[in-house]
């Protein structure tokens, strides 16, 4: 069973209906045994650092989260999804992330030439190997909609980056912790294989 975590984030359905469309039955929930009990869990998302970290503590999905990553079921994070993982971002001062990963969201730069947000299709360029992009081609294009990127703290974990105003650390992979900044369920073929190669784990 794959779990996609409900707590009020825009593009669950999004996310849903792609997996639906590979052939899969995604359940979407905000129950933690559910989610512990889960094959695979994914945590979406697009809206705020500080208004989604309340949610998810309001609805206890915190620890359900942290005991599904320490329990090595392969977990994946999308957009705000990868945001929430790590410590700390410019949107949202004083409010902590999730802390499973060490880094820390950063505004775009505004350089009067590139739109804020950045919204639309930009090639990969991929550092190192991800069992996440097997099969992708080096280049290839993912749809992105965000103002704020990651900066790893240890870009040893660091597989997919992309340049956008600044250098963005586009994906990560840590063990069983897997998260993009862009939106594979958005990302036609190349991000259903994407979701693919996920399920495959």
């Amino acid at each position: 069973m794959i779990a996609i975590i409900d707590y009020d984030a825009g593009n669950l359905k999004s996310v849903q209906k792609a997996l639906e469309y590979i052939g899969e039955s995604p359940v979407v929930t905000r129950d933690a045994e559910t989610i512990l009990a889960a094959d695979k869990v994914i945590l979406p998302g697009v809206g705020a650092f500080g208004d989604s970290m309340e949610k998810l503590r309001s609805y206890g999905l915190i620890e359900a989260i942290k005991q599904s990553v320490s329990c090595g079921t392969p977990f994946l994070g999308i957009c705000l999804g990868l945001q929430l993982l790590f410590d700390e971002s410019d949107e949202s001062p004083g409010a902590r992330g999730l802390s499973v990963l060490k880094g820390r969201i950063c505004a775009m730069d505004r350089d009067g030439i590139h739109k804020i947000p950045h919204m639309g299709w930009n090639s990969l360029h991929f550092p190192r190997k991800s069992k996440l992009f097997k099969g992708i081609d080096e280049g290839a294009y993912v749809y992105f909609v965000h103002s704020y990127y990651l900066k790893a703290e240890d870009e040893d974990i660091v597989t997919a980056e992309a340049e956008y105003t600044n250098h963005i650390h586009a994906a990560v992979e840590c063990g069983n912790v897997y998260a993009c900044q862009f939106h594979p369920e958005k990302s036609g073929d190349t991000g259903l294989k994407i979701l693919k190669n996920f399920v495959s784990l």
